[in-house]
């Protein structure tokens, strides 16, 4: 097929769900700076890394996220910023430091991360739901063969 022909279709792409292929992805969090890897587990999980990206559908991958407890915040992030959740009771708006919540629950500050860089919708819960994040470097997923990414963060 030539030039022309290509020009003269015109034509557009746009991904089925059934049409997608899933793989496996393991990173490694150990000394990465938490912003910069949930951006790049977010863009991962959307899919946006595939020549066949669509955006009203979710053709991303799994991510398993290992080493949580060994993410990294710079600055003065540890001690100043903060994880806010209400109760849903009258007054009851609980902030944690990043610090203590890296300490009890490191699982969680990458998770909260990676959530509000996903879409605010259906989509996004969906995409939400295939990352796995464990505090260590043992994980229970050997059965899906996941291949390891190392990024460049």
């Amino acid at each position: 097929m030539d030039f022309k022909e290509v020009v003269l279709r015109n034509e557009n792409f746009h991904a089925k769900p059934q049409e997608v292929e899933r793989k496996w992805y393991i990173i490694d969090a150990e000394g990465k700076p938490l912003g910069r890897l949930a951006s790049e587990i977010a863009s991962i999980l959307r899919g946006k890394n595939k020549p066949i990206f669509t955006p009203h559908v979710d053709t991303g991958d799994h991510v398993i996220v290992l080493n949580a407890e060994k993410v990294l915040l710079t600055g003065k992030k540890l001690d100043q910023k903060l994880y806010r959740y209400h109760t849903l009771h009258p007054g009851g708006l609980k902030e944690i430091k990043y610090k203590h919540l890296l300490e009890r629950h490191p699982e969680k500050a990458i998770e909260v991360a990676v959530k509000g860089m996903l879409p605010k919708n259906s989509l996004g819960r969906q995409m939400y739901r295939k990352l796995k994040v464990y505090r260590g470097s043992e994980h229970n997923h050997q059965a899906q063969k996941p291949e390891v990414l190392d990024l460049d963060i």
